[in-house]
């Protein structure tokens, strides 16, 4: 054997190696399987970024209250006019320069302009898409640390667009409670109790005449959790769901699940101080806007002591608490816009059937093969089988999951696989009918059919490319499996077939009947 064939051998000999190392055993362990083949859901959410516009607006406000205080400008009051829009009431005329300059220094990223005794801002709009883009990424990377910490095997959470992100989760058998577990804001802060509880709004502010005072909000307990009615809070939390230095799940004194938290230095020192100042006053502990409990403060809570969270749950609600303030908050709301539940019993039909349709290919183009073109169909037929093995071998390495729009994907490819095979032998032919001897009609063929047989591979792996940027999972997975073919094809149709004619034909030497 020449010393150019060894190597090629050798070559050949690694990559069935390889490909048999990686892919076996042919099971879950190695080939994953996608959403529509193991079951589970498929939600398309859209993040309301508006909400990431209104926090910013919230904080300006509250920045710019400190800021005119903290420079001596008389002004009245700072309200929210719109959706990115503040207005400063009530400056002094003779203030109006000492206002703009400390604007131009602090709020770079506001437009203003003065009107009267009023300075009205603007978000900036890049600042504003800006705010949008990172409230996107922001919830995709809370979700996917949510559903990672839940457990779910293999998950699939993308953004699509400028809004929406697709989240597939393969092997769930409670879509509800994952839902939620999703959804939810998980904005968690402490504040103090000003009135409550009452039975409605109006009653609880019959002190205020009605109205709600500037620094307080009014908020409803949550009846899940035995806190019906309506409480009078302070506006600005004590300490939030950003300060918690540790969580995790625990029961009460009463054996109830309950969720104990540390507070960092600077929250512990900030929790400490108010607690101390407000023993025998109730402090409300609130998620997403709806009291959880509304204990009283016994005693000062040091910085190092933490506390606990009651509020009748069970313990899967005290673990999912538990997993969404770990995760972290969610920077702006998520409204559903599709769902899919996909049960296991289709998933397993899905498998038989694909399976069923991928061996009936394959056994045909073997049969059409060996029979139309006798030895020369062998060659094709082996090289097709060392090209889905070296697919199954790709996926395993990229742990990349097999649907069953995959399927459909590799049927095509051994088509077009066969193809190349068929586009060699007729150009052999060809050569051969014009006298040529054996290992020039061989060489000749496949160097005048490898143009062709590129060509038509080239452009459907970049029609698969844009396929996988665009899509979503079983697409993606059509994508990714016709890529991987195609890819082999051109190796094993091409080098690997090459080979076994000039193995063939040297150890025979003599003409093979194409």
């Amino acid at each position: 054997m020449k010393k150019n064939l060894q190597w090629k051998v050798i070559l050949v000999l690694a990559v069935v190696a390889g490909a048999l190392f990686l892919a076996y055993p042919f099971n879950d362990a190695k080939i994953k399987r996608g959403l529509d083949l193991k079951g589970g859901i498929h939600l398309v959410l859209q993040v309301i970024t508006d909400d990431s516009i209104n926090i910013e607006t919230d904080q300006e406000i509250a920045r710019l209250e400190e800021l005119l205080k903290k420079n001596t400008i008389t002004f009245q009051k700072v309200t929210k006019e719109g959706l990115g829009r503040i207005a400063v009431q009530g400056v002094l005329a003779d203030e109006e320069g000492k206002t703009r300059d400390m604007l131009e220094e602090y709020a770079r990223d506001w437009d203003f302009g003065f009107s009267g005794d009023r300075a009205n801002l603007t978000l900036k709009p890049l600042v504003a898409q800006f705010l949008r883009d990172q409230s996107v990424s922001q919830a995709r990377e809370t979700i996917d640390n949510r559903i990672n910490t839940f457990g779910v095997a293999e998950p699939l959470i993308q953004r699509q667009g400028s809004d929406k992100i697709v989240v597939e989760l393969p092997g769930v058998d409670d879509p509800e409670r994952v839902k939620e577990l999703i959804k939810v804001t998980a904005v968690l802060e402490w504040k103090l109790v000003k009135a409550g509880p009452a039975p409605d709004e109006a009653t609880l502010l019959q002190a205020t005449n009605g109205q709600v005072p500037d620094d307080a909000e009014v908020l409803k307990g949550d009846p899940k959790r035995g806190q019906s009615g309506f409480y009078l809070v302070d506006k600005v939390a004590t300490v939030t769901g950003k300060d918690l230095r540790t969580i995790r799940q625990t029961t009460d004194e009463w054996s109830n699940p309950a969720v104990t938290f540390t507070l960092n230095p600077d929250g512990g020192a900030r929790f400490e101080q108010v607690t101390g100042a407000n023993i025998g006053k109730q402090i409300a502990i609130i998620l997403d806007k709806r009291i959880q409990s509304a204990p009283v403060v016994e005693d000062r809570i040091l910085r190092t002591q933490g506390g606990v969270i009651r509020g009748r749950f069970t313990p899967q609600e005290a673990e999912d608490l538990v997993v969404v303030l770990k995760a972290g908050a969610l920077p702006a709301g998520i409204r559903y816009l599709e769902e899919r539940t996909i049960g296991p019993a289709l998933g397993a039909d899905s498998i038989r059937q694909g399976l069923a349709a991928g061996l009936v290919a394959i056994a045909a183009v073997m049969i059409f093969m060996i029979v139309f073109y006798k030895l020369s169909g062998i060659n094709a037929v082996v090289a097709l089988l060392l090209n889905v093995l070296i697919l199954f071998g790709a996926l395993a390495y990229f742990k990349a999951a097999l649907t069953l729009p995959g399927i459909a994907g590799i049927i095509l490819a051994i088509g077009m696989a066969v193809d190349a095979n068929v586009l060699i032998f007729e150009r052999i032919k060809e050569e051969a009918a014009l006298g040529k001897g054996v290992m020039s009609s061989i060489t000749q063929g496949f160097s005048r059919a490898f143009t062709a047989i590129f060509d038509s591979n080239l452009t459907t792996i970049i029609s698969a490319i844009f396929l996988f940027q665009f899509g979503t999972g079983p697409i993606r997975g059509y994508a990714v499996t016709l890529t991987i073919s195609l890819v082999a094809n051109l190796f094993t149709a091409v080098f690997v077939s090459h080979l076994l004619f000039d193995l063939t034909v040297r150890k025979t030497a003599k003409v093979l009947s194409i």
